[in-house]
């Protein structure tokens, strides 16, 4: 007999979040994301080619987007992040605008600057750095051509 009260699986919550977004226009207004800047990242698997699509929070820094590889603390980074360090070239649903972007990891001090305004923001971000020993990389999503 199964639990009807189980949390879905990642993939289905994931999926959830995705089909909820695009119905809103880009906008969530409840549940545990509501009123959060949310983006879809399309990226490629990086050994099967596969296309894969992630919800995550992003910040707007005066019209550059960043997001956090955070994994709400894992000790591993996302898969979705190694997907974009093989292959840099994304897709970004935001607002209810897809646009082409370019993957690129902040190096050192720019990293720690945005992610600590991320953190400032959404205090769960330094929830999540305090939870791991690894640095937890911030990607820029720059917008293609």
């Amino acid at each position: 007999m199964s639990d009807t009260t189980t949390r879905p699986e990642p993939h289905d919550f994931n999926r959830q979040v995705i089909e909820a977004l695009r119905a809103s226009g880009g906008v969530l207004r409840e549940g545990p994301f509501a009123d959060a800047p949310l983006l879809v990242l399309h990226t490629r698997g990086r050994r099967s080619g596969r296309p894969y699509e992630n919800p995550m929070m992003y910040l707007d820094l005066d019209g550059r987007v960043f997001v956090f590889a955070s994994r709400a603390g894992h000790p591993e980074h996302p898969d979705w992040y190694r997907n974009l360090v093989a292959d840099p070239a994304v897709t970004v649903e935001r607002g209810g605008e897809t646009y082409p972007a370019r993957a690129v990891v902040l190096d050192e001090p720019e990293r720690a600057r945005v992610y600590g305004l991320q953190s400032e923001a959404f205090p769960q971000f330094a929830e999540y750095q305090r939870q791991t020993s690894r640095v937890i990389p911030v990607v820029e999503l720059v917008r293609a051509g």
